[in-house]
């Protein structure tokens, strides 16, 4: 199955965190990772990752990305590109399907099991599913583009040309006449556009916005939820770890509720994992000298601003308990 994923540099330890749980689960894969700067690049390329091919900005930007481009910022351009990352997959080099993830996704399970959903549609979307005090639909849509599936054929490439289009014209990271970044357009694909399935399956797409939901159990390498409204069980295929920053030697996980259940058995192998990939980096002998001149997302050179204290505070006084030193996570 062909995966497809873009990041630059400070989002590296992510997206290769993403690769290696892929390596671990997945039986037959190829990511795809469109590197957004140079550094990711060379990166990338010198790893020689066996199950990945990198595309560099160079090989894959178009006339008409780069025109919008400086109108962007770094996340907006990012936004903007992904439509065209796929479209690039399925007519440049010729996928018959193509799955995009964002690049803080990490894999417990084969994702086959969810692209087996798709069976005789030709794209597969995933909902957000908000806890109810988390429900943002208004503002950034009822869908994720966290996990996408596209068949390389007229539905699929309709859908593909029409959200490509509408990325380009506008795709800000702010709220405006009902569009938000490159999510709300997908609100009305059900009815815009045929052979479209919205994921069924639980365990693609849990997240900080709604595993309030689940009850959380491991199981030798298994992460077993059940859902505690209808008594569903579930296998976790994958979680989108979206809102986590390194702030020196802390953590801050987000302003979401998370019980410690979570935190120790989703969140705490992450981390381990972000910061073990940012040690291999550093010792690799053919990357030393370039790591040095980068910020690596795990790299731990943020300073804590104001807006950090403020909302640590407010996290705080809600109950939400996400700052951590990273000791915490490394025992």
């Amino acid at each position: 199955m062909n995966y497809c994923t873009l990041f630059n540099s400070q989002y590296l330890s992510r997206g290769l965190a993403l690769y290696y749980s892929l390596v671990a689960c997945a039986k037959d894969f190829h990511l795809t990772i469109f590197a957004f700067d140079d550094a990711a690049f060379d990166i990338l390329t010198r790893l020689e990752l066996s199950r990945a091919t990198i595309i560099s900005l160079k090989e894959f930007e178009s006339q008409e990305l780069l025109a919008v481009k400086p109108s962007r910022t770094i996340a907006e351009y990012c936004w903007t590109c992904t439509s065209s990352v796929i479209l690039y997959c399925l007519e440049k080099l010729k996928f018959k399907e193509v799955c995009y993830l964002d690049a803080d996704l990490y894999f417990w399970q084969d994702p086959i099991v969810l692209i087996q959903e798709a069976k005789a549609h030709s794209i597969l979307i995933t909902e957000h599913r908000y806890t109810k005090q988390y429900d943002n639909v208004d503002l950034s849509g009822k869908y994720c583009v966290q996990f996408m599936y596209f068949k390389n054929d007229q539905y699929g490439l309709e859908a593909l040309y029409w959200w490509k289009a509408a990325c380009l014209k506008w795709c800000y990271n702010r709220v405006e006449e009902g569009k938000f970044g490159d999510q709300k357009y997908l609100d009305d694909w059900l009815e815009r556009f045929e052979k479209v399935k919205v994921l069924a399956h639980l365990g693609g797409g849990v997240a900080p916005w709604n595993v309030q939901q689940y009850d959380i159990e491991p199981e030798n390498k298994i992460v077993k939820c059940v859902e505690r409204q209808s008594g569903h069980p579930f296998d976790l295929v994958f979680y989108h770890f979206h809102g986590v920053k390194f702030i020196n030697e802390y953590i801050d996980l987000g302003g979401y509720k998370l019980s410690n259940q979570v935190k120790n058995v989703i969140y705490k192998p992450y981390i381990k994992a972000l910061l073990n990939i940012e040690i291999q980096l550093k010792e690799h002998s053919r990357l030393q000298e370039i790591i040095k001149t980068i910020n690596l997302h795990c790299k731990l050179l943020k300073s804590f601003s104001i807006m950090d204290h403020l909302r640590r505070i407010k996290n705080s006084f809600a109950g939400n308990n996400n700052y951590y030193s990273l000791d915490y996570f490394r025992g």
